[in-house]
């Protein structure tokens, strides 16, 4: 070999000895509790069991119903913030020590919990894969690939507020579950979706990730999916759910996508939001319209100005204002399992200046009763795009649907939480327009 040959295969070596670890997986799989453990409630600690599987860890290790669990790794579970982090948090096959109690008394173990099952479909190819985002936060995606050739049309899926799992594994049921299922075997598309910070096998802490490092995390979605060799970049539609139905519309934009479908969301700024949210909540209560204004006055608008344009966490506004204690149920610094910087870094950002700027076909999904999201802004949106010349948009209400999927009488009967009913056909109207977005034959 010549001297010149030597420093080309060093650097050959180097880069093969190097890929496999830019390639290898980094996350470890979520523990599998196979139990139903109740979250503390609002002033009382720890988490109690609800039901065990016989065959689970806690089960074998002499745990039953009752018992409850004060500390995990001697982290103390005070709060619901802090059991989500811990339930999601802990990996399989790694020793973990439960501390419980039982009628008063201590008592601890040492466990070592199996990993959760991975979903799996039925003609398609699953993969559990990783990105990071420019926060340094490494995140599950989950992509769900049909077995044919060729470069495919694919959905970004991008969930809602909340820090629930967008994994549809053995054992998880609910209508959000089975929207996920059918679209991701139904639709004969590569489906990509992504876990928040903190959730599932994400590293990080959903509990305490604001509204930019979530956003951070579907941008590096939405980059690892158009890099895919089996992905058409040019047929990707973005499908968002609630306030991922928000965001829908930037991701388009960045990555120019082919198209939107927006499924329950909003337009106004969180501030106005929250006020339509609370006045709908105090109609269904059985206020007046007259006791309605007082309290919206009163109470209401200090305490979301306070916490929104303030930028004050609930506890704080509270302190200034202690009559508005009995009417704010949130968390001191959360809201709906979020921090309050999620909701500071939300107010500001201009996301109804992201429908503005569309330029690709829009879908979007509202149902009559769904009260959390407005009618008024779902027309907003479609006005807004009207005015700025945009012609390939369609809003479809539809009769009975609440926020969750679900059929209902009325809007009232979601909100006192009374059973609905599952219909497949928004899941299949969903379907129709990924397809028809991306010209893809059904």
């Amino acid at each position: 070999m010549n001297s010149a040959a030597k420093p080309i295969l060093i650097t050959l070596m180097l880069f093969l000895t190097a890929y496999p670890l830019l390639n290898a997986q980094y996350l470890g799989r979520r523990a599998q509790w196979k139990a139903r453990i109740a979250a503390p409630e609002k002033g009382q600690s720890g988490a109690e069991i609800r039901s065990l599987e016989s065959d689970g860890p806690l089960a074998q290790a002499g745990f039953i119903v009752g018992d409850r669990i004060i500390r995990v790794n001697g982290l103390p579970i005070t709060d619901e913030a802090i059991w989500t982090d811990v339930f999601y948090g802990l990996r399989g096959n790694a020793p973990i020590k439960i501390e419980a109690i039982r009628k008063d008394s201590l008592f601890q173990k040492e466990l070592l919990f199996e990993p959760l099952a991975k979903e799996s479909h039925q003609n398609l190819d699953t993969f559990y894969e990783e990105v990071t985002s420019s926060y340094g936060i490494t995140q599950r995606t989950i992509i769900t690939k049909p077995r044919k050739k060729g470069k495919q049309a694919a959905i970004l899926l991008i969930g809602g507020l909340s820090c629930s799992s967008i994994e549809t594994y053995p054992g998880r049921s609910g209508n959000w579950v089975q929207t996920i299922k059918d679209l991701v075997e139904k639709s004969g598309m590569v489906v990509m979706r992504i876990e928040k910070p903190g959730v599932g096998d994400s590293d990080g802490d959903c509990g305490q990730s604001n509204f930019l490092t979530d956003l951070a995390g579907y941008r590096a979605a939405a980059r690892s999916l158009k890099a895919k060799n089996y992905v058409d970049p040019d047929k990707i539609v973005v499908y968002g759910s609630s306030m991922g139905s928000a965001i829908a519309p930037l991701l388009a934009n960045e990555f120019n996508l082919a198209g939107v479908i927006s499924d329950g969301t909003f337009f106004k700024t969180w501030y106005e939001h929250m006020l339509e949210i609370e006045r709908r909540i105090l109609q269904f209560q059985g206020n007046t319209e007259t006791e309605i204004v007082e309290k919206m006055n009163n109470y209401f608008i200090p305490l979301y100005h306070g916490m929104l344009i303030e930028k004050k966490t609930y506890q704080e506004v509270v302190d200034t204002y202690p009559a508005l204690g009995k009417f704010n149920y949130h968390a001191p610094a959360h809201m709906y399992g979020r921090p309050v910087s999620y909701y500071h870094q939300l107010q500001d950002f201009n996301l109804a200046g992201q429908w503005e700027k569309l330029k690709v076909p829009v879908r979007i999904l509202r149902g009559t009763n769904d009260w959390i999201m407005s009618a008024f802004d779902n027309h907003m949106i479609i006005e807004v795009l009207k005015r700025n010349g945009h012609t390939d948009h369609k809003l479809l209400e539809y009769p009975g649907l609440d926020h969750w999927n679900t059929i209902h009488q009325t809007a009232k009967d979601s909100f006192e939480g009374k059973a609905g009913i599952w219909d497949e056909g928004t899941v299949s109207i969903l379907i129709e327009w990924a397809q028809e977005l991306t010209g893809t034959s059904p």
